[in-house]
């Protein structure tokens, strides 16, 4: 038999605080038991036990804290975000079916201890999976130790036996004990012997073999006078030492290993739970079912399901019910299989044909109400129509329930809101069935948050436009970007030579390690701390070193150009269509602030901040016509002003001054016409970063003051504008209060971050309070700008269509003769977007490339 024991709080708490901060959409803290549940599946998949053992430390005192007064004395309370975790955790795991043990006046050490010595009895193997290098001691060749620890996010293991303890500590499982009475363990507020560190420590018990033996040769001349003295005078604290450093194998707990065989458990309680903690990744690595949260729901039975060849039979019946209801499902190249209706408790799976697409998307008697309406939109474009009368995107309406989940599929969602699955052996069967639910409960939901217009007006309208520039594409110019990219790798062979000729030896620039060590031992430059991978030679770091010697400049310059040719230059080649396009994916649900983002490429990650940066935008271009770019002008700053109410900075934008420049005027109490460049600019630095909620010592950063100046500014600014000083104090109480933040049209962040007892967690809640409704603000205003100009280029027949969304930023490709009018016509509809209390503005350039047109 093959007995697997962890050592619970070690593992949750190595889970909490290796993962950042995770909570359900109600609150409820998440992290430890997700980390925790990923680390035992990995432990268990690799170790497959035939019993499983959870230990638990209880509240109560141990033996430990009754022989010494200090004994984890240091030791903090739980954290209540922990805290609340650990109960829920201990009964999912017996819904699970394995077994927890505690046993008052004991540790969970000690049950390790005594698990392990029953599997060794009976001659079983036993696994111990513990994030506490304590247990190492219970080592032996049936038991062996898995040091567990989650680095961003995921677990890792480093397993230990007899010969991996030798070769990293030199000494045998059990000389562990000696090692700590001689060194002692702060973390446990275990003594030792003062003075005596892990290398002493580690000399004596090798030489020695025991902390006993050790003292019966204090007269033996090979040990140092001063080491004797410290063993001397710490003789009964190294004892005592040992003694709370040994895990006791005696404690009364249950030690027939018969009895730690899993059991069935209670899987629909698991998976309820899992549901209910929105721990859906987790659900299927369990072997469970994502059953409703809610026990009053139950499962679904099997509706009818009929085939259909041809759908045309049942356009009428979805003409004459006014609504559609379906699932599309898709085979993983993108084509569509077929479209499967919910209607009168009927499944019609229909195998599209060209006639009953193009019927059913252009009747704009029949309202749609499906998963993920992008795609269909683009499969519509492709065929030369357009889908009408879309009501209702389950996708969508998820997303602005909750914008911070990893993941809107249709069953995780089915399960979220409790709507009864059937059980067809076919997902997409499923899928279809819970359709009906599904919207039923998102609209209720969606209407509970005062958001259906948000998801009506905006995000609904938003994914035509979105899967219009999808189809369309962004022209490139691909032999002038090989010529780029040719030029570029020249650049860098020559970069490359040079720096190994000044460094005076070969080595891998790419590889930090070797960097570091050409750096800072060969040349001899000042280094930080030295880490197991090497020193630090991040860009803060060259950026630092570059005037103490040339040669970073051009490793610098390397790094640049080397990232443009492979990211860019190869990378965007690959993506080019067959039609000489780029079709960029554009994702809705991606942000947390709702802005838009784009994959394969990331078009909102072309490099601009750098003129070799910029020259990719000349790669991009119009292929018959010019290119319009239009950019909103301050949007955030005008949002704030807006929302804030701010008098001075309402003023400042109504009577069309630099903001910055007023700003800087106000901030350092100087005449506008005395505003240099310099100062300018650290009023710019001051005015973005309070969108950003930027503290001192990060404005410092940026402007090169030092924080207590930083701090001054802020001051003073809060001090000028009043209005966003209350509004910032105001909007974070307002979360604290609610649990969640709202910008001006009704989207919402939620922000588990405010409840956290943990002081740099509740500043990064309190900040993203202050600037969400900001930024949220501003990615909708530049949506309904997208909707209203994609809506008029085809009311006044342009021939003229967008092509690409940058954050501030539209591109439109139009014909020449189009040019003004496309102009007039972005900036007036970009302008007009909303109606602020200060002017939007916006300008627009045409050009025949990307780069021509951004001016």
């Amino acid at each position: 038999m093959k007995l697997l024991v962890l050592d619970g709080n070690s593992l949750l708490n190595r889970a909490f605080f290796g993962i950042k901060l995770l909570s359900t959409k109600s609150g409820d803290f998440t992290n430890g038991i997700y980390g925790f549940l990923t680390m035992f599946r990995k432990i268990y998949d690799e170790t497959e036990p035939d019993a499983v053992a959870i230990a638990f430390d209880m509240r109560a005192p141990t033996f430990r804290h009754k022989q010494y007064a200090g004994y984890k004395s240091n030791r903090k309370g739980m954290p209540e975000e922990l805290a609340q975790q650990l109960p829920v955790l201990q009964q999912l795991l017996k819904d699970l079916g394995y077994r927890i043990v505690t046993c008052e006046g004991w540790e969970a050490d000690d049950i390790l201890g005594t698990l392990s010595a029953a599997a060794e009895r009976e001659g079983s193997a036993c696994v111990i999976a513990t994030g506490d290098r304590d247990s190492l001691q219970l080592v032996s060749s049936a038991t062996t130790v898995r040091l567990m620890s989650t680095k961003f996010g995921q677990p890792q293991v480093t397993v230990y036996d007899e010969a991996k303890i030798m070769e990293e500590y030199g000494v045998t499982p059990h000389q562990m004990i000696d090692l700590k009475a001689l060194q002692g363990d702060s973390s446990d507020c275990i003594p030792g012997v003062a003075g005596i560190g892990p290398k002493g420590a580690g000399e004596l018990v090798q030489k020695y073999g025991s902390l006993e033996n050790i003292y019966n040769n204090l007269d033996d001349p090979e040990i140092k006078p001063a080491a004797r003295r410290k063993l001397e005078a710490s003789k009964d604290n190294a004892f005592m030492s040992y003694e709370l450093g040994t895990i006791r194998r005696d404690a009364p707990i249950e030690t027939d290993l018969s009895q730690y065989v899993p059991t069935s458990g209670d899987p629909q309680s698991a998976g309820s739970t899992m549901v209910r903690l929105e721990l859906f990744s987790l659900i299927e690595k369990f072997g469970l079912t994502a059953a409703p949260a809610q026990e009053t729901t139950v499962a679904a039975g099997r509706p009818e399901v009929i085939e259909l060849p041809d759908g045309a039979p049942l356009l009428a019946r979805l003409e004459d019910a006014g609504a559609a209801c379906f699932y599309c499902h898709w085979d993983k190249s993108g084509e569509l299989l077929s479209l499967i209706f919910a209607h009168k408790d009927i499944l019609w799976r229909v195998t599209p044909d060209s006639a009953f697409l193009l019927a059913f998307f252009t009747n704009p008697l029949i309202k749609k109400h499906t998963h993920d309406i992008k795609p269909l939109h683009r499969l519509a474009l492709s065929m030369g129509c357009k889908l009408e009368s879309v009501s209702l995107d389950t996708a969508l309406a998820a997303y602005l329930l909750n914008p911070s989940a990893t993941g809107y599929d249709v069953l995780r969602l089915a399960a979220e809101y409790s709507v009864p699955l059937p059980d067809f052996e076919q997902e997409e069967y499923n899928c279809a069935a819970v359709m009906p639910g599904l919207c039923q409960a998102l609209q209720k939901a969606i209407d509970g948050n005062n958001q259906r217009e948000l998801l009506e007006n905006i995000e609904i309208p938003l994914s035509f436009v979105l899967a219009q520039m999808e189809h369309i594409g962004f022209y490139v110019d691909s032999e002038s970007i090989k010529e780029y990219g040719e030029k570029l790798q020249k650049e860098v062979e020559s970069l490359h030579d040079s720096i190994i000729e000044q460094v005076g030896y070969d080595f891998n620039i790419n590889s930090p390690k070797q960097l570091g060590e050409a750096l800072f031992e060969k040349l001899g430059l000042p280094h930080g701390k030295k880490t197991k991978s090497g020193w630090s030679t991040n860009a803060d770091v060259l950026e630092s070193l570059r005037p103490m010697n040339p040669v970073v400049d051009e490793i610098l310059r390397y790094r640049t150009v080397a990232k443009l040719k492979s990211t860019y230059c190869d990378g965007l080649l690959k993506v080019i269509g067959p039609d000489g396009r780029i079709h960029s994916s554009f994702n809705q649900t991606e942000t947390r602030t709702g802005r838009i983002s784009s994959t394969e490429p990331n078009m909102q990650n072309i490099p601009v901040r750098t003129p070799i940066g910029r020259e990719l935008r000349k790669f991009f271009a119009a292929e018959h016509g010019v290119l319009v770019d239009a950019d909103y002008s301050q949007i955030e700053l005008r949002v704030l002003a807006h929302v804030a109410n701010d008098p001075a900075m309402r003023e400042d934008f109504l009577q069309g001054h630099d903001i910055h420049a007023s700003t800087a005027a106000r901030v350092f109490n100087m005449p506008q016409e005395l505003i240099t460049s310099q100062l300018r600019s650290r009023a710019k630095a001051v005015n973005f970063g309070i969108v950003y909620g930027i503290g001192a010592y990060s404005l410092s950063q940026d402007i090169g003051v030092s924080v207590k100046e930083a701090d001054a500014y802020i001051k003073e600014y809060l001090r000028n504008y009043s209005g966003v000083d209350a509004y910032m104090k105001e909007v974070a109480d307002s979360a604290r209060e609610t649990g969640y933040v709202e910008d001006m049209f009704g989207r919402r962040r939620y922000l588990p971050e405010l409840k956290s007892s943990n002081f740099n967690m509740r500043s990064f809640g309190e900040r993203v309070a202050r600037n969400m409704p900001i930024q949220g603000a501003a990615a909708d205003i530049i949506k309904i700008a997208m909707i209203r100009v994609s809506r008029r280029l085809e009311a006044e027949g342009l021939k003229a269509r967008m092509i690409l969304q940058v954050h501030d930023e539209l591109i439109v490709e139009c014909p020449q003769q189009e040019q003004e009018q496309v102009k007039a016509l972005l900036t007036e509809e970009m302008e007009q977007a909303v109606n602020l209390s200060v002017p939007m503005v916006a300008e627009a350039n045409a050009g025949k490339t990307w780069y021509d047109a951004k001016g």
